[in-house]
């Protein structure tokens, strides 16, 4: 199936590893100019080395999404580049394990503008150039932890949630102008991410990695955690042409996890 977007400049957030990275590898394997961004600059060149070397497009962009000022900077040096972006998947990493009890209101401030009014700005900063070409595609990855919370993860399911109202409320705003939004919920995918929640939860009960990882298979009925690859191809697909008519909806890629309808 051709997706359609070949050619088009597609912007990844926190694209250094992990999710990102894979959903920056598959973008650009639809043929895609995929400009890459993450606060660090190593992690930044091993992904656009790897498309490069996979015959792909990338150029990287260090930028920090906790400091919102060095985004407008960012979008102006991709526009240069390759072109105003038609994709922005908004992605970013997870605060540390906690409880929602007894944060820290710093830590609250700190990690809502990191996780949240963040991509907010930057979609902004790309939605008008979307807009007047009347062609756009804004993927914001979330958690499962927004529908089913996540022991331990407070402010993740907490700030997270608040993606979803705005991804829905912003996708009846711009939807007449061509502009599709959606949100994207992984379950247990395996990255680095996710081996370090388990390995602290193991420190947390007392147990061994193996049995974390084991009870936590076995409530994916699929049997097995995702691949960060089945991940980005599930956004490539949102990102796509041939995905005109998914619009404000929330996709669950978590091999039948969550337990609700």
């Amino acid at each position: 199936m051709d997706l359609g977007i070949t050619g088009k400049t597609a912007l990844v957030m926190s694209a250094g590893g992990g999710l990102g990275g894979a959903i920056a590898m598959a973008l650009a394997r639809e043929g895609a100019k995929v400009a890459v961004s993450d606060r660090s600059e190593e992690a930044l060149a091993q992904t656009v080395a790897k498309i490069r070397a996979a015959g792909g497009t990338a150029s990287g962009y260090v930028a920090d999404l906790g400091q919102i000022d060095s985004l407008d900077h960012m979008v102006e040096a991709v526009k240069r580049d390759l072109g105003a972006p038609d994709i922005l998947v908004n992605n970013s990493g997870g605060p540390a394990p906690s409880g929602a009890a007894g944060v820290a209101a710093q830590t609250w401030r700190s990690q809502f503008e990191a996780m949240v009014l963040s991509l907010m700005h930057l979609t902004d900063l790309v939605l008008p150039d979307m807009r007047a070409k009347g062609w756009g595609r804004i993927v914001t990855s979330t958690s499962s932890g927004v529908i089913a919370p996540i022991a331990n993860l407070g402010v993740s399911n907490t700030l997270r949630a608040a993606l979803l109202g705005w991804s829905k409320t912003l996708a009846n705003e711009v939807a007449a102008d061509g502009v599709c939004v959606n949100v994207v919920l992984p379950g247990r995918i395996g990255t680095d991410r996710i081996r370090a929640l388990d390995e602290a939860r193991a420190h947390r009960e007392s147990r061994s990695l193996d049995a974390i990882v084991t009870q936590s298979i076995a409530t994916i009925p699929v049997g097995r955690y995702g691949t960060p690859e089945e991940y980005g191809d599930t956004v490539a697909f949102l990102a796509s042409e041939r995905a005109s008519f998914i619009n404000g909806s929330v996709i669950r890629v978590d091999g039948g996890m969550i337990p609700s309808i």
